[in-house]
């Protein structure tokens, strides 16, 4: 039986770049140090499940960021 929502409350920390992403979500969603930090291997964890026994285990999951830096509208991260 899987657990109520993971929830990763991201707000108030700088995101810049797509690996102060992966830094802010490795630990709590339970990414193993070999995960992918790229968005084919995010999809893979979050749809397929068999990477991070921490998500797996929960449904859904919730990541809350601020609309700045990589996640301002209209910004593409490079």
């Amino acid at each position: 039986m899987k657990d109520r929502e993971l929830v990763v409350d991201l707000r108030d920390r700088p995101m810049e770049t797509l690996n102060d992403f992966w830094d802010a979500v490795a630990e709590p969603c339970g990414l193993p140090e070999w995960f992918g930090r790229n968005l084919d291997a995010w999809s893979d964890t979050v749809h397929a499940r068999g990477i991070s026994e921490v998500i797996d285990s929960h449904d859904p999951l919730v990541v809350h960021v601020d609309q700045q830096g990589l996640f301002e509208g209209g910004c593409r991260p490079s």
